[in-house]
């Protein structure tokens, strides 16, 4: 599977709205429903059915205006906007408002018989939350410079208004120091050495983000994940009386670089501190927090959980975990349930979609919002790998959609690990998102790694676990027969669901609520796929995915001729489908600088299946040990065309047995 790394063109509106079709590299030729699919979909909107037709001597009206009533909150982002046939008006209080609307403005525009349109409508709207962040963790995986404006363009088309710059890690101090040069030497990095980014680099990656509305805040993560700082400074702990004085001038130097009002966050970690050796001094942190805050004028960021800082009274905590909760009367930002890295791309969106940022439908004085997080923690072979290993780009539309809209519903953790139950409202709207997000694949991330395919349509039944006494190579009747129910060593087992996905947790890793209880067992999976012919296409096929983080966790990864090292197995019309042959079989779990190159089912070749014209039958075996950490799978047949993955047209889902 390979993936052009293609960047969005820079230009940008300058008065005319036929600049608006030149933020993508690519251009709508029609549209595909009654009405453009919008994303992240505005607060108010109506249509008219109008379209406005551009031409050279029919600019936008662009303007600023004094005030906005009627908006709940955050009107330094607001906007408000109406087409019709004979003009087309944005308005906002600020030029930040300008740029959101005209991000509108481009997914309205398509093209129809060479002209350029934009669909008629009206529209006044806001952000629910006021930090929309978006997290690439460079300190152990370097991202050049294109790679990360192609995110930061992404960023912006979907309103976004953070870059969360993690910038050191383990493997590598990755920002400049003049001061202290040997930081960025090549000996004190494990990873892409000698990598890493000036301050000039710096500078520019910072204006890029402002001119797209975007504000960049820096971490240096310490005193944890500080084994490269360490090892350049000669510091053998982090208590170290030395190591104050250098922190401060290191804060001074990136202050330096961007002014409060340009980059008015400093991150400076706190976070995971296991070992003796990464145990502050007790002045540390309170000195660079008086620091930052008040000589600096900037705002401190630390993660929570984290590091006690004495007499901290303004810090604002980014919570990570399900341990970290807000501090009492403290600003958070919320990244406890979007690690892209832990999220397969198909039941990830759909828990993506479903998180209640900050537990609320909005922002308030406390609740600062949310920074969606990509934490590549294994080495890699090509950088962009972080994007085709990780659902980025569907996880980025997502989380556009949510922490702009919020999640009006207080449905809890509901619905973080199974989707609602099929023709409820929840389950209707997040068929619409994803019929949105699908228009989205196709008119902008051509050639872009997008892995995610229409999944609500899919259905599943699942009976187990049978009890097997930990042998996960023990056979049942199931694999004989499909019946409606069995009775096996005087237990009675019958099908439930049906369960909707294309990826199905059986229990979730995390302890969201599944279909099922967390039990140990052998389970089975059955669907019926209608083909209308005889077709050779592609199926993503898995078993209890592989996290990219902290090695292959769950491990150790199966040999040649398995699917997974519980030794589950996939029939099409009774026919056993063969596990790919593997290009590192046989690797245990801790094996983090082995790169990942086909573990998971959506970076690698989609499997060869045959459907046969008419109804095709599809059994699933997934064996569940004592310690299988992600109990799931995954069977969706999928096109891979130029332009990426795509569906399968044509064909249709059922678990009605009597179809057989």
């Amino acid at each position: 599977m390979v993936y052009r790394n293609c960047l969005l063109k820079k230009k940008w509106f300058i008065g005319l709205l036929l600049l608006v079709a030149g933020l993508w590299n690519c251009t709508k030729q029609g549209v595909d429903s009654a009405h453009p699919a919008l994303i992240p979909q505005p607060q108010k909107l109506s249509w008219n059915d109008e379209v406005f037709q551009v031409e050279n001597n029919e600019p936008m009206i662009q303007r600023l205006v004094d005030e906005f009533p009627g908006i709940p909150r955050n009107a330094d982002e607001a906007y408000r906007l109406k087409i019709t046939a004979d003009s087309a008006v944005l308005e906002a209080v600020t030029e930040q408002g300008l740029h959101r609307g005209l991000q509108t403005v481009r997914q309205l525009t398509f093209s129809n018989k060479g002209k350029q349109l934009i669909a008629g409508c009206n529209i006044v709207d806001w952000p629910a939350f006021r930090v929309r962040g978006f997290m690439q963790d460079v300190g152990r995986n370097f991202q050049s410079m294109e790679m990360l404006k192609e995110q930061i363009d992404v960023l912006a088309a979907y309103k976004f208004n953070v870059f969360h710059f993690h910038v050191t890690e383990n493997p590598g101090w990755r920002l400049e120091s003049k001061i202290y040069p040997q930081l960025n030497a090549a000996e004190s990095m494990t990873r892409q050495k000698g990598k890493y980014y000036t301050q000039n680099d710096f500078k520019e990656l910072v204006a890029y983000c402002q001119e797209r509305h975007i504000t960049l805040i820096p971490e240096f993560d310490i005193p944890g994940h500080s084994a490269a700082f360490r090892k350049a400074m000669g510091f053998e702990a982090m208590s170290d009386p030395r190591v104050q004085p250098v922190l401060i001038d290191l804060v001074d130097e990136l202050c330096s670089l961007a002014p409060a009002e340009v980059m008015p966050y400093i991150h400076l970690g706190t976070d995971e501190v296991w070992h003796s050796y990464e145990e502050p001094s007790p002045t540390l942190l309170p000195a660079l927090l008086e620091r930052v805050t008040q000589q600096h004028g900037r705002e401190l960021i630390v993660w929570r959980p984290g590091q006690k800082i004495e007499g901290d009274s303004v810090s604002i905590t980014q919570l990570w975990s399900s341990g970290g909760h807000p501090k009492p009367g403290h600003r958070y930002i919320d990244c406890r349930l979007n690690y892209v890295n832990h999220l397969d791309p198909l039941a990830g969106i759909s828990q993506l979609y479903f998180e209640r940022i900050n537990g609320a439908a909005h922002g308030d004085s406390l609740r600062m919002g949310g920074i969606l997080c990509c934490w590549n923690d294994n080495n890699v072979n090509d950088e962009y790998d972080i994007l085709i290993q990780n659902p980025v780009y569907p996880s980025i539309l997502t989380y556009s959609e949510t922490s702009w809209t919020g999640q009006k519903k207080e449905i809890g953790e509901k619905y973080l690990a199974k989707l609602p139950e099929k023709g409820s409202e929840l389950f209707k709207e997040f068929s619409a998102f994803e019929d949105r997000m699908i228009q989205h694949r196709d008119q902008y991330f051509a050639g872009k790694p997008f892995p995610y395919v229409k999944q609500t349509n899919i259905e599943w039944k699942v009976l187990g676990p049978i009890a097997s006494q930990g042998d996960v190579d023990a056979k049942f009747l199931v694999e004989e027969k499909l019946q409606d129910t069995y009775r096996i060593d005087t237990v009675d087992y019958f099908w439930q669901g049906p369960f909707s996905g294309g990826t199905i947790h059986l229990s979730h890793f995390f302890g969201y609520p599944s279909y099922l209880p967390k039990e140990e067992g052998t389970y089975f999976a059955f669907t019926q796929i209608w083909s209308p012919k005889d077709q050779t296409v592609g199926a993503w096929i898995g078993f209890h995915d592989w996290s990219r983080s902290g090695g292959r966790r769950g491990g150790p990864f199966p040999e040649d001729g398995e699917w997974h090292n519980t030794h589950p197995k996939a029939w099409l019309n009774g026919e056993l489908i063969a596990a790919p042959k593997w290009n590192n079989p046989g690797l245990a779990s801790n094996t983090d600088e082995i790169p990942f190159t086909d573990e998971n089912y959506f970076f690698r070749d989609p499997q060869s299946i045959n459907l046969k014209k008419g109804w095709n039958e599809v059994l699933l075996k997934i064996p569940v040990k004592e310690d299988t950490w992600k109990r799931m799978f995954t069977f969706v047949p999928v096109h891979m065309a130029a332009g990426g993955v795509r569906e399968v047209e044509g064909l249709k889902f059922s678990t009605d047995m009597k179809l057989r």
